[in-house]
């Protein structure tokens, strides 16, 4: 059973979230149709204590997004593949904190077509790529496998309610403004060195749990961080990312510390620095579809792989609209 709606305190702030969605006498979020769906209300998720007792998978789901590296990292219980991190390291909260990379409309847009793979994917698929891709896995889970069903089951409760093809306000990570110059890397040193050292440490390798059982603060490059063909190793992703969730528990999305110029720097800094590589041949199979940020050749709008990296973006995106004329 779910509230219609909750109250969250946060230190110096009282929050009141409306839930997009309306639930009917038994508390069960009903799926509105496309057309009288709100699309302007910020989409905000629940927490794992609002997962029905009896359903086990889901919630077996939620402690695999939040524990991941317990199951399936260097030491894992149930499998030996992924480098240690959560997944929610990335997806905040279990994947459900607006604008915090989460999970709001997978159950609903999935199925989908994605210019990197040129094809049709499935959740299946796109759970596959994250653990290939952000938590550097050498193999990936099995389709059939109780803990991908899990996975999915979880997605799946977090989207309740948010009808089919449609992508509510809030979910994934923000677009923030573009810079009329490009990232700079040795600004965001300076950022990182203020607001993220701390947690992260001064080589970025983060902090374990005292368990060592995955990790309190993730590593941001090395070894055991994403690797370049991750999500967040394009800077967009990482500018707004941090934009709106850090410095973590001190920032919400309408509250941040950075100002965009010190988010795209830091991203900058971040993704200059060394970390796993790994190669997808079968990635955009149309490299005219790639991102204006997509940092690895062959392009085709002429520019090179250094200003797709750190920009400026604005010459590329312009660029691209006059192809397309």
């Amino acid at each position: 059973m779910r509230p219609a709606a909750f109250y969250k305190i946060i230190p110096g702030l009282f929050l009141f979230a409306v839930v997009i969605y309306s639930c009917n006498d038994s508390g069960k979020p009903v799926v509105m149709s496309a057309s009288t769906f709100d699309t302007s209300r910020l989409w905000v998720g629940w927490n794992k204590y609002h997962i029905p007792e009896g359903d086990t998978l889901a919630r077996y789901g939620h402690e695999l997004i939040s524990n991941t590296s317990y199951y399936l990292g260097p030491n894992g219980t149930v499998a030996q593949i992924t480098n240690g991190m959560n997944c929610q390291n990335c997806h905040l909260n279990g994947g459900t904190v607006p604008w915090g990379n989460n999970y709001g409309a997978v159950a609903s847009l999935y199925p989908q077509f994605r210019a990197r793979s040129g094809g049709l994917e499935t959740i299946v698929k796109r759970i596959s790529d994250c653990m290939e891709r952000s938590l550097n896995a050498d193999k990936v889970v099995d389709s059939t496998s109780k803990e991908m069903k899990a996975i999915i089951a979880y997605m799946n409760w977090v989207g309740e309610g948010i009808p089919k093809k449609i992508k509510p306000k809030g979910s994934g990570i923000m677009d923030i403004p573009y810079l009329d110059r490009a990232a700079d890397p040795q600004k965001g040193q300076l950022v990182y060195v203020s607001k993220c050292q701390r947690c992260h440490g001064a080589d970025g390798q983060g902090q374990k749990k005292l368990d060592e059982t995955g990790y309190e603060y993730p590593p941001l490059w090395g070894d055991h961080s994403y690797n370049t063909a991750a999500g967040l190793y394009r800077l967009s992703r990482f500018a707004g990312y941090v934009k709106n969730n850090m410095p973590f528990g001190e920032v919400e999305y309408h509250n941040p510390q950075l100002s965009n110029e010190e988010a795209w720097d830091v991203a900058a800094f971040v993704n200059s620095q060394p970390r796993p590589s790994k190669f997808f041949k079968e990635d955009w199979p149309d490299i005219s579809k790639k991102p204006f940020d997509h940092p690895f050749g062959p392009f085709a709008d002429g520019f090179g792989e250094e200003q797709h990296k750190y920009g400026p973006f604005k010459p590329i995106i312009e660029a691209r609209k006059k192809q397309r004329k």
